[in-house]
């Protein structure tokens, strides 16, 4: 049984589905990449990271929160305040996240897939979930990102990256199938503009008032999907059996010539009123 925020999600066919990776064949055609993109609203790109390049952020981002009580297995005893402190002054603004996030493997297929010089957001957000908090606020609320950027343009493209394996028990991110069409559509008919925050908890609510499915995948170190920003997703809880922490990136590339929002400048703070 797979719940976010403490609520079971309906695993009957009508409301629950599995992620589309994008075939070989069209991994390096940009045409086909575009076409899928407009249509399902994300693209899943298995292997897109050396698997090794992942695991090897997550050891730093480990070993960084080894004397705040945060542990990679088993639920521990960590310290709030050390835990914030660590990821907000030494881990958010390091160089080696800040290589992570610019490394070739994401930084070039951007400037490839968009056909132009790149940018990257500042604000780059790393997630942590220990295997056995549930209940509204651990997992991440259904949302999609163009509330939150609306100072810039909406071509922006989000990647979420797993930060070493993340099957569904682990709490790995799901999208609302076709959602990106819907919400578009009422953005661009002045029917939904919605306030810088998240849709709801209740992802099988929402399935039910989408007629929608929840697409769910076991995610691998490596893999990275890159989604429209209006493109309905969230997050499951952590019910790994073997308690081991999911862990998790979010970035943010458009092309360096189109509009960009100024409040995604900084690095990331749970203080930054975003």
């Amino acid at each position: 049984m797979l719940t976010s925020n403490g609520y079971s999600l309906d695993t009957a066919p009508a409301r629950m589905g599995a992620l589309t990776p994008v075939p070989d064949e069209e991994r390096h055609d940009r045409d086909a990449l575009w076409a899928r993109l407009r249509r399902d609203g994300y693209l899943y790109l298995q292997g897109a990271l050396p698997p090794d390049r992942v695991t090897a952020f997550r050891r730093h981002y480990f070993q960084a929160m080894a004397t705040t009580g945060l542990r990679e297995r088993g639920r521990g005893h960590p310290d709030p305040a050390a835990v914030r402190r660590v990821l907000f002054e030494q881990v958010v603004p390091g160089p080696v996240y800040d290589a992570f996030c610019t490394q070739p493997a994401i930084r070039d297929w951007y400037a490839w897939f968009l056909d132009a010089p790149v940018f990257l957001h500042r604000r780059k957000i790393i997630r942590h979930q220990r295997a056995g908090d549930t209940g509204i606020g651990f997992a991440t609320q259904a949302h999609y990102d163009l509330v939150y950027l609306r100072e810039g343009t909406d071509r922006v493209l989000s990647s979420w990256i797993p930060l070493g394996d993340c099957p569904a028990a682990r709490g790995g991110l799901v999208y609302l199938e076709g959602s990106h069409q819907r919400v578009r559509a009422e953005e661009q008919d002045g029917r939904l503009r919605r306030p810088a925050a998240s849709i709801t908890a209740d992802l099988p609510a929402l399935a039910d008032k989408f007629a929608s499915r929840w697409l769910v995948a076991d995610y691998a170190a490596g893999d990275m999907v890159v989604h429209s920003p209006y493109m309905v997703h969230a997050s499951l809880d952590n019910a790994d059996p073997d308690e081991v922490a999911r862990l998790s990136t979010d970035i943010r590339y458009q092309r360096a010539d189109d509009p960009i929002d100024w409040r995604w400048q900084e690095h990331w703070h749970d203080r930054d009123g975003l």
